[in-house]
């Protein structure tokens, strides 16, 4: 399932204003600078998801406006606070009333991200002011959206009766259960998970989804979002726990480094957090281990391949390496090693650290681990023959 991992380091963004034509208003907030600073300023702002936000400002003084300043911080999980800005075009002027554009084309952000912005503006003799800060949410206000809350989780959805949605709740809390007893990994801020009735309508909340896309985690933002059709409850709830753990792992282990997850941990401890293995997920492993078609360890660090059956043997075996490691190994040292790789080290330091093997030798391991299950499962009672006196 795709991620998305928050953007590192101080952003200023230069952007020249683009006029288009924009749906009414979503919220007014007006902001006056006391008249004892000379500028006087008011806001407001427009949202047309997913396209774009459109920040108004007007600004008065008894000469010249010449700066106007946007300045707007994203609540995301970062290390730093990131302060953007954005300059809107104007021509100099007592009162000046001006836009700046956020178009998503360039940098989107996901439903029901919350944006805090201010204004700042100077005049020709360098008088200033400055507006006090407001929130803008992002909110995907094509639907008409439902809720229910069990802590961390917020559930969102607009088709489907309240026993859809309790259904894929339950899913959930058993999905953060599961995660916990055997990994030790906790989540350590709410999140929103929004139920889009199909892959389309959710493909629609973003502007670049892919056509495959089914669910996303947006990393840092706290929210998930899945299209789950009210005929295929199933999907949903395997659906709603496997990107759960994406979406706690990934708190977890976020590291101001860059670094990330090898693809088969990530993946493979999303299908653990489902709760069985996937039918489809479970014959591709085992055709793959029946014809000699095991993919390396190493191998499946990297993002797994676009060719269905591949993917598929590759989703089964990463679920397998998590298992084994789980149960040889114990809920203890998966919690230590998910800390280390917070700590942004390498895959096979990482492994080497917790478990005194890298990435072969867990390949290695593993393949022996399954020779010996597969042995036992074939093993029958031997006929025990009696000699004679």
């Amino acid at each position: 399932m795709r991620q998305l991992r928050a953007p590192m380091g101080k952003i200023i963004v230069f952007v020249l204003l683009v006029l288009t034509v924009f749906i009414p208003l979503a919220f007014t907030v007006r902001l006056p600078v006391s008249a004892a600073s000379g500028v006087t300023l008011s806001s407001s702002v427009q949202v047309s998801f997913p396209n774009s936000i459109l920040f108004n400002v007007k600004a008065q003084s008894d000469t010249n406006i010449v700066r106007l300043r946007l300045h707007y911080i994203v609540e995301q999980q970062n290390f730093a606070s990131v302060v953007s800005e954005g300059w809107p075009q104007f021509t100099p002027a007592l009162s000046v009333d001006t836009q700046w554009l956020w178009d998503m084309r360039k940098s989107s952000l996901p439903p029901g991200a919350r944006v805090q912005y201010w204004w700042t503006a100077e005049d020709a003799v360098g008088k200033s002011g400055e507006t006090d800060s407001a929130v803008v949410s992002f909110d995907d206000d094509r639907y008409e959206w439902q809720s229910i809350t069990t802590d961390p989780v917020t559930l969102l959805w607009y088709r489907g009766d309240r026993a859809f949605a309790d259904a894929l709740m339950t899913a959930a809390k058993q999905g953060l259960e599961r995660i916990e007893n055997d990994t030790g990994a906790t989540p350590n801020a709410d999140v929103r998970i929004y139920i889009y009735a199909s892959a389309h309508d959710l493909q629609g909340a973003q502007l670049f989804a892919p056509q495959w896309e089914g669910g996303v985690t947006f990393q840092g933002f706290n929210v998930i979002a899945i299209g789950v059709s009210t005929s295929n409850l199933a999907y949903g709830q395997r659906t709603v726990p496997h990107e759960l753990t994406h979406w706690i792992v990934g708190q977890i282990t976020f590291n101001n480094y860059g670094a990330g997850l090898p693809t088969w941990l990530s993946e493979g401890l999303a299908t653990y957090g489902e709760g069985t293995l996937s039918p489809d997920y479970q014959a591709a492993l085992n055709h793959a281990i029946d014809k000699n078609l095991l993919i390396s360890v190493r191998s499946l660090s990297s993002p797994f391949s676009a060719i269905p059956e591949e993917a598929l043997i590759s989703y089964g075996e990463s679920n397998s390496i998590v298992t084994f490691l789980i149960q040889e190994y114990g809920r203890d040292r998966m919690n230590q090693l998910l800390e280390v790789f917070h700590q942004g080290s390498g895959y096979d330091e990482a492994l080497q650290q917790i478990y005194g093997f890298d990435q072969d030798g867990l390949d290695a391991l593993w393949r022996q681990n399954l020779r010996l299950t597969t042995a036992k499962s074939l093993l029958v009672e031997p006929l025990v023959v009696l000699a004679s006196p």
